[in-house]
């Protein structure tokens, strides 16, 4: 099976967008979007993901099991990220047991009470 030619201008093409989506990356950290901040950051986290996946790892010239191969990572990649929301998520539900302190150093000997 031979796999078609791919121009260096279209190698340069990717590599160009990459560094634009890093910049973009970049300036909306910088931008309170609120709750939606994860939300872009993980898109563009995406969008660089998969140009890297088509076209420097050849997957868009390959044959149907490997893109087959390609899907089950980003499946199972969407699994461990829906597990971990819901943990997130679900974390405010119950209230810490009474007694406990976060900033509390009484426990060491060696420290003393403020």
């Amino acid at each position: 099976m031979s796999h078609p030619t791919v121009s260096p201008k279209l190698y340069f093409l990717v590599f160009a967008t990459l560094l634009i989506l890093t910049g973009v990356t970049v300036s909306v950290a910088y931008i309170d979007l609120g709750p939606l901040n994860t939300v872009v950051a993980l898109t563009i986290a995406g969008c660089k993901t998969l140009l890297v996946i088509l076209y420097f790892m050849h997957v868009r010239y390959s044959s149907r099991l490997t893109w087959v191969f390609a899907g089950v990572g980003f499946l199972w990649l969407a699994i461990l990220m829906a597990f971990t929301m819901s943990d997130m998520r679900t974390r405010s539900w119950q209230p810490a047991p009474s007694g406990w302190t976060t900033a509390s150093a009484s426990w060491r000997a060696d420290v003393p009470e403020p």
